[in-house]
């Protein structure tokens, strides 16, 4: 009966003691849990100034970098450019030639254009000037020819015929011929070929053509021969008066 009373107290002192250390377990677990905290907030820190380093660092290298890559980058613009503006010189240079090249090509086919016309216009000028002496021919021939019979009034229409269409075919030409009777003696259309002392016209009038001058438009193709009238000179006596004078003293007497 003692043993089974004392062994109560034995229970009470081993929950007591296990009271205390779960006391002091709980203190320990607590006090770890602080340091776990503690040391965890210090690796918090430490990781968070190694990450905020790196990412300094990090952004140090991509700054040089950039830079490195913006100053290629500026390089290589410069060099474009450089050929940019280099090649814009040579095309202003191509550009230029060309202009010349163009000027010169355009100035070569007016003027070969221009002697074309020239040639055609002196090839039509001699081809014609080698005609006139044969419509020379057709009308001394129908001035100077009468016929007398049937026979003879056939042949001179026909070749007047003939006369008649090649004065046709010079008028289509352009030809015309000049009718300087009456005018004024005009040294670049006329020829003067004899001077007749005359009071019925003007000093100067041509009086008679001679031969039949031509015009090609307003080119002289065959100057007109012509006669051309003068002044009547004062008769003089042997005794050197003026029979003009004279007479009209004369008439004055009367």
């Amino acid at each position: 009966m003692i043993e089974e009373q004392k062994q109560p107290e034995n229970t009470i002192e081993t929950q007591e003691e296990i009271s205390v250390e779960s006391e002091e377990n709980n203190s320990d677990n607590h006090n770890l849990e602080n340091s776990v905290a503690e040391t965890a907030a210090e690796s918090e820190e430490v990781i968070d100034e190694v990450v905020e380093s790196e990412n300094e660092e990090t952004q140090d290298d991509l700054q040089t970098e950039t830079e490195q890559i913006i100053a290629v980058l500026q390089q290589e613009n410069a060099n474009l450019k450089q050929q940019l503006d280099k090649q814009i010189e040579q095309t202003n240079g191509v550009k230029a030639q060309y202009a010349r090249l163009a000027a010169d090509f355009d100035n070569f086919r007016k003027r070969t254009s221009k002697e074309k016309e020239n040639l055609a216009e002196q090839v039509k000028v001699n081809v014609i000037t080698d005609l006139l002496p044969v419509v020379d021919n057709f009308e001394r021939a129908r001035t100077q020819i009468k016929p007398n019979n049937d026979g003879e009034k056939a042949i001179h229409n026909s070749y007047q015929g003939v006369y008649k269409t090649l004065v046709d075919s010079l008028k289509r030409l352009g030809v015309s011929a000049m009718r300087p009777e009456g005018e004024q003696f005009d040294p670049i259309l006329h020829e003067a070929m004899l001077r007749e002392p005359t009071d019925e016209y003007p000093e100067g009038t041509v009086i008679e053509q001679l031969m039949r001058g031509y015009l090609l438009g307003e080119k002289v193709l065959r100057h007109a021969m012509v006669k051309v009238a003068v002044p009547k000179e004062p008769v003089i006596t042997s005794e050197g008066e003026n029979v003009a004078e004279d007479n009209q003293t004369d008439n004055g007497e009367d």
